[in-house]
Formats: C-alpha cells, structure tokens, sequence
C-alpha cells in the first residue's frame, strides 16, 4: 500500500497544455462551443460540468486507489468522495420531495467516506448509487423550470437547491484534485 510520503511523479494526459487535464479537443466538458443561454440551463451546465470532472478524477483507477485515504488522518478519498455525492444527492432529494425521506444509503455519520473499502463490488455499487440518485432528484426537478419555485417542507427554491449543488461537487472536485494527485500523480483542471 502506497504512502502518503512515496510521492508520485506527476503527470497529465495534456499534450497542448501542461495544466490540464486531458487535452481541450479531448476533454468532454463543455465541447460544443458556446456557453448555454439563461440562468437555468448555465447552472445545469455548471453541475454537469463538476459532476463529469469528479467522475474524471477517478476513471482508470482500481479498487485500491479509489479508496486510498491519500491525506491521514481523513478518511476521504475518491470512492469516499462518490459515496459521499450519492449520499447528499438523495439527500438533496428528500428536501424536495413528497412523502417519508428515502433513508441514508450508508448509514448515519461518516459511513460514506468510513465504508470506502477497495474492493470492486463496493466500488460498482458506489458508481450505480450515484448514477441512481442523480437521476432521481433530476427527473423530479425537469418539471420546474421556475428557479424562484419553492419545493419541499422546507420551500426550497429551485435556484438555491442548484447553486448549491454546484458548490458541494465544486468542493469536492477540488478534493479530488488532490487525492488523485497523491494516488498516481496526475494533476489538471
């Protein structure tokens, strides 16, 4: 098991600029040309941007890596990190949806990031919560296109529960710039 002290060489995928990532004819994030028009399709372009960066930051990583704790004493890490998105998606989704809360997917308090283990059936099902929760709390927000429209017991609005979205996967995009860094040393936006 790697070291937080055995420092890989680092590296990037980036052959134009030596920053990046992966190259820009390369790079799936906002490939189409011009930014989208209005406050509601620029913050749903926002949050898919962060949400593909994170899965970015992760790919071609085995069980082991995924779930290396890269910066003790957190217990964090980039399945910790997809764990962690699945769990607040639906938690997202209860604020603004009808009938009981759905429970935690990994019980109470650091379960996400505690229950990280590198093993690749934890890791697959990681990835389906995710990909599970997202697209439940964005099939219930595709019928309103109102960000002023106020949800939930609590009456969250619509442009709120989105900014803050953008912020969490923000956070933690930045996150796993680092952990992935300190897995194998690749480095970029």
């Amino acid at each position: 098991m790697a070291r937080m002290s055995d420092k890989p060489a680092r590296w990037t995928r980036a052959t134009v600029y030596a920053d990046m990532w992966t190259d820009p004819n390369d790079d799936p994030r906002d490939n189409d040309g011009a930014s989208p028009d209005g406050e509601l399709e620029t913050l749903r372009d926002f949050l898919a941007n962060y949400r593909l960066t994170l899965l970015m930051k992760c790919e071609g990583l085995d069980a082991e890596q995924l779930a290396r704790r890269s910066v003790p004493p957190s217990t964090m890490s980039l399945l910790g990190l997809v764990r962690h998105l699945a769990e607040v998606e639906r938690d997202w989704h209860n604020w603004i949806r009808d009938g009981d809360p759905l429970p935690k997917l990994y019980g109470e308090g650091d379960g996400d990031f505690d229950g990280a283990e590198a093993e690749q059936a934890v890791v697959d099902a990681a990835y389906a919560d995710l990909t599970r929760e997202r697209a439940a709390i964005d099939a219930t927000l595709a019928g309103h296109a109102d960000l002023g429209k106020r949800l939930g017991k609590d009456r969250i609005a619509v442009r709120e529960l989105l900014v803050h979205r953008i912020d969490e996967y923000a956070r933690h995009c930045g996150h796993a710039d680092l952990l992935r860094e300190c897995v194998d040393g690749r480095v970029g936006q």
